[in-house]
């Protein structure tokens, strides 16, 4: 059995008790959250988001410049008008360099992707402030838009708050 067998099962298991599917398709808390893709980090939980209350748009790193098409989506169709940044200790984004990888890919796949930038970093408050500065700057993002950062902690499950803007 493969794990998307599995994932059918559980969703059959699911479907049994589903009861939200009349929910509208604009979220009800009106906010976006971009995080990490980290298995340890499920940001409902952490944040406590319902289903329907948030768009939660994840990328390894839960980095800005990757989930903008997300976001101006979000806002401008959708009507969200704040975002959260959360990133999370331990991130495996600190553990390489676009030149790194790109040898890695070379060596593994064959392909050349030399200049290529996964948006790696080696200082996580620093890559919280980056990804809201980021955001804060762009002309896609209404400058009346709340926009926090924050760190959730996967040993301790704590979030602590790293910068608003």
């Amino acid at each position: 059995m493969t794990r998307f067998d599995e994932f059918l099962q559980a969703n059959a298991a699911f479907a049994t008790s589903f009861v939200h599917g009349d929910l509208p398709m604009p979220p009800a808390r009106k906010v976006a959250v971009v995080a990490c893709m980290d298995a340890r980090l499920h940001p409902e939980k952490v944040l406590g988001i319902e289903i329907g209350d948030a768009h939660v748009i994840r990328n390894a790193g839960g980095r800005a410049q990757d989930a903008l098409r997300s976001l101006v989506i979000s806002q401008q169709l959708l009507g969200t008008k704040e975002i959260v940044v959360l990133h999370h200790t331990d991130c495996g984004m600190l553990t390489f360099t676009n030149e790194q990888l790109a040898a890695k890919v070379a060596s593994n796949l064959g392909v050349n992707i030399e200049g290529q930038d996964f948006l790696p970093f080696n200082d996580l408050e620093q890559s919280v402030r980056d990804d809201v500065a980021f955001l804060r700057n762009s002309p896609l993002i209404p400058k009346d838009v709340p926009i926090s950062g924050a760190i959730y902690d996967v040993r301790t499950g704590k979030v602590h708050e790293v910068v608003r803007a």
